[in-house]
C-alpha cells in the first residue's frame, strides 16, 4: 500500500500563487510516476501535471507555463508551484501516485480556490 500526503492550497486571489505538495510513503519505489490531477464543480477530472518514470513532465495546455511541477530527490514527493492562478484554476487538486507495475494511489484532495 501506498499512502500520499498532500498540503497546500487554499483561497488566493487571481494572479497569486499557490504551492501543493504530495509525499508518498509505504510500499514506494523511485520507479514510480506521479502528479497532480483537478476535479472542478460539475467537470471531470484532468491532468494538471504528472512527471513519469523517466522524469518527462506533462502540463495541461490550460496550466502550462504557470504551473511548474517538480520531484523531490528520493523521487516520491512532488510539488506542484502554481504561479498567475485564474478563477478556471478553482477545482479539487488530487496527487497520484502510479507504481512501476501500474497501480494507481490517490490523495483525497485539496481544494484551491481563485477568487476574481
Amino acid at each position: 500500500q501506498v499512502q500520499l500526503v498532500e498540503s497546500g492550497g487554499g483561497l488566493v486571489q487571481s494572479g497569486g500563487s499557490l504551492r501543493l505538495s504530495c509525499a508518498a510513503s509505504g510500499s514506494v519505489s523511485s520507479s514510480n510516476a506521479m502528479g497532480w490531477y483537478r476535479q472542478a464543480p460539475g467537470k471531470q477530472r484532468e491532468l494538471a501535471a504528472h512527471i513519469g518514470t523517466t522524469g518527462t513532465i506533462n502540463y495541461a495546455g490550460a496550466v502550462k507555463g504557470r504551473f511548474t511541477l517538480s520531484r523531490g530527490d528520493d523521487k516520491n514527493t512532488v510539488t506542484l508551484q502554481m504561479n498567475s492562478l485564474k478563477p478556471e484554476d478553482t477545482a479539487v487538486y488530487y496527487c497520484r501516485y502510479t507504481t512501476n507495475y501500474g497501480r494507481e494511489y490517490w490523495g483525497h484532495g485539496t481544494q484551491v480556490t481563485v477568487s476574481s
